[in-house]
């Protein structure tokens, strides 16, 4: 009786022990309703989640992610403006499924076509504006398959500039796949961000109205593009960008059932990467004076690069700096030189590297200088 008394009393102190509230929390693996997902972040690339990644499906009207690289490639090099007048051809107007209803013969500013293809998924404006480019559908679709093999997208087939798949037998991308070129296209052509995040606009001098496919534009805090896509034989998906406090991620959803469940699922995934994930950023500048051998100065100053990186929030005030400099320095030594490396580590891996440069120049000593330091010296001895 005197043992299961003590054995109570333990328990019940036990229970009364609060449990701490600064105790780490554990991120637990979910599922989202979708046939594949990633999400990725896209100032390093780094994939925070992955739901059959490399699996190749149809990816309807996400398929003009690409499409959109390639235009805006054009015009960011120069080659194309936005204020181009672009013709429609016959072929581009018979295109069926999300349109601007495109007349044969029409013309529109290339900007209000890219307007009309990124807001509303417009099918005619992606044929016209791939012909504009590549004179025809067909080598625009070359170079689409090209383009995606030089960035490595090692499970994507296109076979048209629209996602239309009535008639396609090999018409595939996988979401890891779309994640990087939605990545590709927001990091190095941000001007697409002023098109994918219109929410109700219009052409044809407000003759006709546009309005986003992409419901999260309006309902979702910090959202800024991109593309959404639904056909039968691919269900519905979307490439989902979202900023918050200097962090850009995207969602890429394949096969979901409904539109509500792809939406659903991809904010759940940015909910998820914004809650856990965050920006360390060191900003660069004067590190200490190094010395300098056989220089008519005995030290250099230097200074160190800006540099970021995507952690997960526990660990943001973990990161330790370490600097390390050529073990010998020797004149002459100019502004820019590379003299060490600033390194941050994580629990003992080093999680990013950047460059310890000269901030000046250091001549090296001649013959008459040494000289004259020798002179100095007994002069003052």
């Amino acid at each position: 009786m005197k043992k299961l008394t003590a054995v109570i009393l333990v328990i019940g102190i036990l229970l009364l022990i609060p449990i701490s509230a600064n105790a780490t929390k554990e991120i637990k693996p979910f599922d989202v309703e979708a046939k594949s997902a990633v999400l990725m972040d896209i100032e390093s690339g780094k994939v925070l989640y992955a739901k059959n990644p490399d699996e190749a499906l149809p990816p309807a009207s996400v398929t003009k992610v690409m499409t959109l690289l390639l235009v805006m490639e054009e015009i960011d090099s120069g080659r194309m403006s936005l204020a181009d007048s672009i013709s429609v051809s016959e072929y581009a107007s018979s295109m069926g499924g999300s349109q601007v209803f495109l007349e044969a013969g029409e013309e529109m500013s290339c900007e209000d076509m890219l307007k009309s293809v990124v807001v509303s998924s417009a099918n005619d404006g992606a044929v016209a504006l791939a012909e504009a480019v590549a004179g025809s559908e067909e080598s625009f679709v070359k170079r689409m398959n090209e383009r995606a093999a030089e960035l490595g997208m090692k499970n994507t087939n296109f076979e048209n500039v629209t996602g239309l798949d009535d008639d396609t037998k090999n018409h595939n991308i996988s979401a890891l796949d779309s994640a990087v070129v939605s990545r590709e296209l927001v990091k190095n052509h941000p001007l697409i961000l002023k098109y994918s995040s219109i929410w109700m606009d219009t052409i044809r001098n407000g003759q006709f109205g546009l309005s986003n496919t992409n419901r999260l534009i309006r309902f979702y805090k910090g959202a800024t593009g991109l593309k959404t896509g639904s056909t039968s034989k691919a269900g519905f998906c979307i490439s989902a960008t979202a900023e918050r406090e200097g962090m850009h991620l995207v969602a890429v959803i394949m096969g979901s059932e409904t539109r509500d469940k792809r939406n659903e699922a991809a904010k759940k995934l940015l909910d998820w990467g914004f809650a856990n994930y965050t920006v360390y950023s060191y900003k660069g500048g004067e590190c200490e004076d190094v010395q300098v051998q056989k220089g008519k100065r005995s030290t250099v100053s230097t200074r160190s690069e800006d540099f970021i990186v995507l952690v997960n929030k526990k660990d943001k005030d973990k990161i330790e700096i370490k600097n390390e400099y050529v073990e010998k320095i020797k004149a002459p030594v100019k502004k820019g030189d590379e003299l060490g490396t600033i390194s941050f580590i994580l629990d003992g891996k080093t999680v990013g590297e950047g460059t310890i440069t000269a901030q000046e120049n250091v001549a090296e000593i001649g013959y008459l200088d040494v000289l004259y330091r020798l002179f100095l010296g007994w002069l003052f001895r």
